[in-house]
């Protein structure tokens, strides 16, 4: 295929969330952001220089910064948690588990750069586990969007929700697939592309390659489905069903290890009540290792054109 000649702009979901966090506090004095001395990375420089009252950095002290976020909400407070993906759940996920699902406190969990993003840094700093650790948890929505404009629904959704969530954020840039006003809806998924023949279900990161994929697939004459699943728990089990029912096989992409996520979520509703052939693309179970995300993306599996060719081998087995 030829590149486009005017590639799509690309956008860093953090600054959404920046942008979105800072135009809420103006509007509600009661939010606060907490955060792990990520200031620089999670994009609250322009939050700490309009409210430097109500940062509170805790420095590299993980579960202390979730304590703190659940006891300013037992105060009154509207704390948004913003850390390193991989810290904020993996090292945290007792207090997470007591003090914020268990206690029921309306803490808004945000991990920042998820999934592969940090892929230079290695193993120690991929966050492809978040899903399962947080999925499992009473309380807990997780939300991953999509595109800039998904973010900042979901984060002005989580300044109105009453109750804990997680929202999963990347820094590797991704083009506009949903419209500028778009409303978030927890457990809804968004139909991004009519299909018949197999239905492609992602969020995050892998949106844009599955729509990609469903493209190249309309070349090879194959109608695909495309499903945008933000909201992993509650997931849309109306929405998967339906796909399942209506196209017969369904492939899932995910920024996230196969065991325990996306593709799991999405299994576990259709061999309940719809079971058909199915394909789980992710990391396969081992340590991810050095390297760019979108090179580690590739190397596992998925690529646009490779996930176009899971869904055709997936399809003969109908």
């Amino acid at each position: 295929m030829n590149a486009p000649i005017n590639p799509p702009k690309l956008h860093d979901c953090r600054d959404a969330f920046a942008t979105t966090l800072e135009r809420l506090a103006t509007e509600n004095e009661k939010i606060v952001a907490v955060c792990n001395d990520s200031v620089g990375s999670s994009k609250l420089g322009g939050f700490k220089s309009k409210f430097p009252e109500r940062l509170v950095n805790v420095g590299i002290a993980e579960q202390n910064m979730v304590g703190v976020g659940a006891g300013l909400a037992n105060g009154g407070r509207l704390p948004f948690v913003c850390a390193a993906a991989p810290f904020l759940t993996g090292r945290s996920l007792e207090q997470i588990k007591a003090d914020i699902s268990y206690s029921n406190a309306n803490v808004k969990l945000v991990g920042i750069s998820s999934g592969m993003a940090y892929g230079e840094l290695g193993p120690t700093h991929h966050s492809i586990e978040d899903f399962a650790w947080t999925r499992v948890l009473p309380n807990l929505p997780v939300i991953a969007p999509c595109d800039r404009i998904e973010t900042a629904a979901a984060v002005a959704w989580a300044a109105t929700y009453d109750g804990p969530c997680f929202l999963r954020l990347s820094r590797v840039g991704v083009p506009d697939l949903l419209p500028e006003g778009h409303k978030f809806e927890l457990g809804k998924a968004n139909l991004l592309r009519q299909g018949s023949d197999i239905t492609l279900i992602a969020n995050g990161t892998l949106t844009h390659r599955i729509l990609k994929a469903a493209e190249i697939l309309a070349e090879r004459g194959v109608s695909a489905r495309v499903l945008n699943l933000a909201t992993v728990r509650p997931i849309d089990e109306e929405a998967i069903i339906a796909a399942a029912r209506e196209t017969g096989a369904i492939v899932t992409a995910e920024e996230h290890s196969i065991f325990g996520g996306l593709g799991s979520a999405v299994a576990e509703v259709v061999v309940d009540n719809a079971p058909v052939p199915m394909k789980r693309l992710g990391v396969p179970g081992v340590y991810a290792p050095t390297g760019s995300a979108e090179f580690l993306l590739d190397e596992f599996g998925m690529a646009p054109s490779a996930i176009a060719d899971a869904a055709q081998a997936l399809i003969k087995r109908k």
